[in-house]
């Protein structure tokens, strides 16, 4: 039996029958969008396939950095957990078509949950958005791209060093390298057959321009399962790294000298008869649907910008000439614009999302994408005239401009009637809050930090784990 056809708790139980080790990992992906998890015993995972079980909800309580969300102002805070609950136990289920073997733990399958009930779970989030969606008529295939750094360091070393004068796996300037890849071919292989055997296959794997630096592209699959597969991805890429001695790295920028590390997304819109709806009828024609959906996202990414960017360092790599946009411009094939119109046949015809960069939370990232693309389509919203040619000089209004730091992001989100309609209150209100937290953690440090660098508390903040 695949692990990869299991499709309820009954497949699930014939699939372990099959397999003699007596525990199972679970994971689920928090706000932040780290995978926490645990291994619990094949009995009690049984079980769990049935009826769910508890997990702490401090998941959805703390930052990436384990510190639990308290805040200390006269105004009411909103978060869905902390000291004001308990932190009790949240209903938690197994998700059977998400299992996995992982290739260097044999007989270990690793399988995905989402919290029961939704309202902050960052899968569920996405799910309510594609139900939406689907009401319209519409499903959605998606793909991920992440650029990441490598470095001949461990977590040791980079804490020993205060993260500074670190080690790159490879120097100098080397994108789309021959060389590089065919020297470091294990490692690459390693990769590449780790996302084989973990069924999240690469479309394309290969050196970006910077020391060390390499761009994956995920193949495209439904969007709920592409998410899954860009959670994993971006996990266990870190522990093929580790597990060579090296780390790999996904904030948006973790140095100033160097293209920050984007996190792009390829979206396409099916009918529910899996006919493409983006499809051109002729040569370089553009549908309303697919104008429509790019109305939207030049509409409506900005209040949703938390999504996409989600630390204070998210905000270094949105600067001008840096591979990154600054604004909510759109073109055909222009990779200076947020929107990148790609055309081709019925099946390529997509959009690209370039906002995000590598520190985005796949399910979040990709819920405002098709949130905002549902909005443009519901309300008919066209877009500005495509761009020609460079898109960092050109002057938009200020709600077409990306958004300077998480705080005003937050604020933007919180106060968004958009976000509120997609992803409902008690979503709107804890994320909002949980990313003013981390704003005011920066703004804490902020006089200790260099000025003009990428400070020190980013580093050892998000380093090894967004």
């Amino acid at each position: 039996m695949n692990i990869r056809e299991l499709k309820n708790a009954n497949d699930v139980k014939a699939y372990l029958d099959t397999v003699h080790g007596q525990y199972v990992k679970v994971g689920i992906t928090d706000i932040d969008g780290v995978l926490r998890g645990k291994y619990m015993h094949r009995d009690k995972f049984l079980k769990a396939t049935e009826s769910g079980f508890g997990f702490c909800d401090v998941i959805f309580g703390w930052d990436s950095n384990d510190e639990l969300y308290e805040f200390k102002q006269k105004k009411e805070r909103n978060l869905f957990t902390g000291w004001h609950t308990g932190f009790p136990d949240a209903k938690v289920r197994i998700i059977p078509e998400s299992g996995r073997n992982i290739p260097f733990e044999k007989n270990t399958p690793l399988f995905l949950a989402e919290l029961l009930s939704g309202e902050v779970c960052p899968r569920s989030t996405l799910k309510k958005v594609l139900n939406r969606l689907e009401s319209l008529g519409y499903k959605s295939k998606s793909a991920f791209e992440y650029e990441f750094f490598l470095f001949k360091e461990t977590p040791d070393s980079i804490r020993h060093k205060k993260y500074r004068n670190l080690n790159n796996f490879t120097p100098g300037m080397f994108g789309y390298s021959i060389l590089r890849n065919s020297v470091h071919s294990d490692l690459y292989h390693q990769i590449l057959d780790m996302c084989t055997a973990m069924d999240m296959p690469l479309e394309g794997l290969h050196t970006e321009t910077g020391p060390g630096v390499l761009e994956a592209a995920i193949m495209v699959d439904e969007s709920l399962t592409s998410a899954d597969k860009a959670s994993l991805f971006k996990t266990f890429t870190k522990v093929v790294a580790q597990r060579n001695a090296l780390m790999a790295n996904f904030m948006a920028k973790w140095s100033e000298l160097y293209p920050g590390q984007s996190g792009h997304m390829h979206i396409s819109l099916l009918d529910l008869d899996e006919q493409p709806v983006f499809a051109s009828k002729e040569d370089n024609d553009i549908p309303d649907q697919m104008l429509f959906f790019i109305g939207g996202l030049q509409k409506y990414m900005r209040e949703l910008s938390v999504m996409y960017a989600p630390t204070v360092n998210s905000y270094n790599r949105l600067c001008p000439g840096a591979w990154a946009p600054i604004n909510m411009t759109w073109g055909v094939e222009n990779r200076t614009t947020a929107f990148r119109a790609i055309l081709g046949g019925p099946s390529s015809q997509r959009i690209e999302n370039r906002l995000g960069g590598a520190d985005a939370n796949p399910y979040l990232a990709l819920a405002a994408t098709l949130g905002a693309g549902l909005l443009g389509i519901e309300e008919k919203i066209k877009p500005t005239e495509p761009i020609e040619g460079g898109a960092y000089d050109i002057r938009v209004p200020r709600e077409h401009q990306t958004p300077s730091n998480l705080g005003e992001s937050a604020e933007l989100f919180y106060n968004s009637k958009a976000a509120r309609s997609l992803f409902g209150d008690v979503f709107v209100d804890h994320f909002s809050d949980t990313r003013i937290w981390e704003y005011n953690e920066y703004k804490k440090e902020r006089k200790y930090l260099e000025v003009d660098k990428i400070s020190t508390w980013e580093l050892s903040r998000y380093f090894e784990i967004i």
